[in-house]
């Protein structure tokens, strides 16, 4: 575990020189290129798999505290895989094979590491329901998912079905930073690191920042450099700070 918290670290900093290309990045320099919308299924999909090929052995075992954190992990990837990417206007887009390649594997891993946890060393008795670590990470858990969606669904109406062009996002988080769709998604998984309270819960929030901050980082930079007229005092993903 901890060399995979190695690697993301690692990563990180990789990703703060190479932007990763997907979305208004895709370049066929990387190889191959698949339909964007399949692309975002195959990756996401691999989480809910393995967990569920995991939990099955042990369905009727698990303490109402296992089965929450459980299920907030799939409500997430439900929505990641079968609603977010058909609710896209990007018809005709792609995206490597390369970045499937690697989002199936982050997610195989991730997986693998909650699903192997809650089956062989997770004890969650009823009592961690009223513990403050459990509560306070719902509550920020479901915060960050809000802030999240709502910043997706402003960012996908931005443009019409068939549009492709981009623009400038402006109202609400987006008059203090250019991500508040990437800053919803580093809260979330906080909260989940704190209400489930172990390693692999943490890691995988490590992981999230490893990837999120880098990429807002670039979308920053890149809204700054096509759009002259865009706002100076916005920050990339937390307001005031970064």
């Amino acid at each position: 575990m901890f060399t995979w918290i190695g690697l993301a670290v690692f990563i990180f900093f990789l990703l703060l020189k190479i932007t990763a290309p997907y979305g208004r990045y895709t370049s066929t320099k990387w190889g191959p290129l698949v339909s964007n919308k399949f692309g975002w299924l195959l990756m996401e999909l691999p989480a809910l798999l393995v967990l569920v090929l995991f939990l099955g052995p042990v369905f009727t075992t698990l303490s109402a505290p296992s089965w929450i954190m459980i299920g907030l992990f799939c409500f997430h990837y439900i929505n990641r895989t079968f609603i977010f990417p058909f609710r896209l206007h990007t018809k005709g887009k792609k995206m490597p094979l390369v970045i499937v390649s690697s989002g199936i594997f982050f997610n195989l891993v991730n997986g693998f590491s909650l699903g192997y946890y809650f089956v062989h060393f997770a004890i969650y008795t009823n009592a961690w329901l009223t513990d403050m670590r459990f509560l306070s990470g719902l509550v920020i858990f479901f915060i960050g998912m809000l802030i999240n969606w709502k910043a997706d669904n402003r960012l996908i109406h931005l443009r019409k079905p068939g549009e492709t062009h981009y623009v400038i996002p402006r109202g609400w988080l987006f008059n203090k930073i250019s991500c508040p769709n990437l800053l919803g998604e580093l809260i979330e998984w906080v909260g989940f690191a704190i209400l489930c309270w172990n390693l692999p819960a943490l890691t995988f929030f490590i992981w999230t920042a490893a990837n999120l901050i880098p990429r807002a980082l670039s979308h920053h930079k890149w809204y700054k450099e096509k759009f002259t007229e865009y706002p100076a005092d916005r920050k990339a993903i937390i307001p005031y700070c970064i």
